[in-house]
């Protein structure tokens, strides 16, 4: 790991790509960035470092870990003698964007779904509901196949 603020151009080119992928699926760029970075690393890196070499504030740092913890994504470390807290990929971290993805997807069924319960018998448009409430829930059945196997199991 670099001791400096400056990132390899390949590392920061892919930090930024990471960023704006991330931030296109509704996460914040920051938090992508951090992806991007500890992806790219394949080892811990403590916050100071994200901070220094994402040449970001600490609040965003503070912020994006946050995120991508509660998604899986990422851990928080501690190392002896050391009293800030390091960061590193869990062991399946696209596994786990797959994970959040079918929850949101199924979320979003049973939403849609709720109204199948507001319309009349025979109404028009139920089978119109159906079908999206469907859409929803084979996406996140075939979403929950696809981090099965990411993860080897099938």
């Amino acid at each position: 790991m670099k001791d400096t603020a400056e990132l390899d151009p390949r590392c920061s080119a892919f930090v930024e790509k990471v960023g704006l992928v991330t931030q296109a699926d509704g996460l914040t760029r920051a938090a992508g960035r951090i992806f991007g970075l500890l992806l790219w690393e394949g080892a811990a890196v403590s916050f100071g470092d994200l901070a220094i070499r994402l040449e970001t504030s600490r609040g965003s740092i503070s912020s994006g870990v946050r995120l991508l913890e509660e998604r899986g994504l990422i851990r928080r470390i501690a190392r002896a003698g050391d009293r800030q807290d390091w960061f590193e990929m869990t062991p399946e971290p696209f596994a786990a964007l797959l994970d959040g993805a079918a929850t949101r997807l199924g979320r979003a069924g049973a939403e849609i779904a709720t109204t199948l319960d507001d319309l009349p018998s025979g109404a028009g448009q139920t089978p119109r509901i159906q079908a999206y409430v469907e859409f929803y829930t084979t996406l996140e059945r075939n979403l929950k196949r696809a981090a099965d196997d990411l993860r080897g199991r099938h």
